[in-house]
């Protein structure tokens, strides 16, 4: 089947798309992990707080990347079908669509911040709370900049052109990071100083990649922005991909915040402990992550193309590299562990049970990740994403969350429980894409003219 025509993508372009994508994701994580230790060493408190309001923001973040994935999707396919000005007229309408829903949730955000806040974290430390209130009120004032820039990165990445994120990203995590350092230690800001750099770093990443997007000697540009009128037709299929991909994604981090009010419980040490686990859990996973980001800019425009034994051909050739990528990312982080807790300034209780965390996380997360994540990246840039919707969610409240609370409130567990929940959603799940993946239904949609 691979041997019988010219490949779409071949091995240069795959690493060419590849490698920015799996750097960019590694350096942001990498400068996560900096900005926390950095956070960490104001107090036990200050961590929590940003770690509680991030639980937050990362909700939105995720829905905004996936609405901006589906839309990438369709630029990819009708790259993929020599369509070069149906992707054009697609990306408009992706940038309009991001710019009015990510000013809209900004605004109501500043307006329910502190309703907000109480409802979702209400039993935590007065200090915590305080720490929360400054750091959402700056954070939320970045939403509409992050839609702008995922939108203006997923229509690059759709026309193989991962190189300019990238480089737009790791400027942006050198001025965060910057920021940090002079806000906080220099002014002494505390957790303002941290939210105000990362507002400025946003604000320079959507800056730049609107500026980008006008370049006229690329596939996919756009210019003119005061002149983009809604065009219903497009947007609607806009929507269809990324409305359940951004549904399956909120409600992933609806099921977070579910696990880390149980979380809030178990006293600071276990806020704390969690909060950084979750940073290190995400750091020994970006890598595969990007593959899967990848990926479905490979899928749709072997999917636009009509080439769908190539698109199966691809899937199963990335989910091998992901597999390294998870195996290796793993036992680098884990052997930082120790390091990061000491440089962070963490408490004896805290580091121990990061530790006990990071360990679980190491042996299981290779065994069932790749299976769960990866297959359904290929499946959604074919439009199958009302299933990957489903799956993921019955999935996360049924194993994950529910299983959580209960190890944690009935049976004692402590944060361990949030991972142990984790690991049962991830096997799950990949069994069920597994299955999805080998009977070939998700070849069956239409997105494209």
């Amino acid at each position: 089947m691979s041997n019988q025509y010219e490949h779409i993508f071949t091995n240069t372009d795959i690493r060419r798309l590849l490698i920015p994508i799996m750097l960019e994701n590694l350096l942001s994580s990498f400068m996560g992990t900096v900005d926390t230790m950095m956070v960490s060493n104001i107090g036990a408190s200050a961590v929590s707080a940003v770690s509680l309001v991030d639980s937050i923001n990362i909700l939105i973040i995720q829905a905004l990347s996936a609405l901006a994935a589906g839309g990438a999707i369709l630029c990819s396919q009708y790259i993929g079908s020599s369509n070069p000005k149906g992707a054009n007229r697609a990306a408009r309408q992706v940038f309009l669509v991001m710019t009015v829903l990510s000013v809209s949730i900004s605004a109501i955000c500043l307006i329910l911040r502190v309703p907000i806040l109480r409802f979702i974290f209400g039993s935590v430390e007065a200090d915590v709370m305080n720490n929360s209130r400054v750091y959402f009120l700056y954070t939320l004032l970045s939403f509409p900049f992050i839609g702008l820039y995922d939108a203006g990165a997923s229509i690059m990445r759709a026309q193989k052109n991962s190189k300019a994120p990238m480089t737009i990203s790791i400027i942006s995590n050198f001025l965060n990071i910057g920021g940090n350092a002079i806000l906080i230690f220099g002014f002494g800001m505390g957790v303002a100083g941290a939210a105000i750099s990362t507002l400025v770093s946003r604000i320079f990443c959507a800056v730049v990649v609107t500026i980008r997007l006008r370049d006229t000697s690329q596939p996919i540009y756009i210019n003119k922005y005061y002149s983009i009128r809604p065009d219903w037709d497009l947007i609607k299929r806009v929507l269809y991909i990324g409305v359940p991909s951004g549904v399956e994604n909120s409600m992933f981090q609806f099921g977070k915040l579910a696990i880390q009010s149980t979380v809030s419980t178990l006293g600071t040490a276990a806020i704390a402990a969690n909060a950084v686990t979750n940073i290190l859990e995400n750091l020994n996973g970006v890598a595969a992550q990007g593959v899967g980001i990848g990926l479905m800019t490979i899928v749709g425009q072997c999917i636009g193309a009509g080439r769908k034994d190539e698109a199966v051909y691809y899937i199963k050739k990335l989910s091998k590299l992901a597999e390294l990528a998870i195996i290796t990312s793993c036992l680098i982080v884990f052997a930082l562990c120790r390091p990061i807790t000491i440089l962070g300034g963490m408490e004896a209780d805290s580091a121990r049970m990061c530790f006990e965390m990071t360990l679980f996380i190491t042996i299981t997360k290779p065994i069932s990740w790749v299976l769960s994540f990866i297959p359904a990246y290929g499946m959604r840039a074919a439009g199958d994403v009302k299933f990957s919707m489903i799956t993921s969610c019955a999935s996360m409240w049924l194993c994950r969350v529910s299983f959580t609370i209960f190890l944690c409130r009935v049976c004692g567990f402590g944060p361990i429980a949030v991972w142990i929940g984790m690991f049962t959603d991830w096997s799950v799940r990949g069994i069920i894409f597994s299955i999805r993946f080998h009977s070939r239904k998700w070849l069956n949609h239409h997105i494209i003219d």
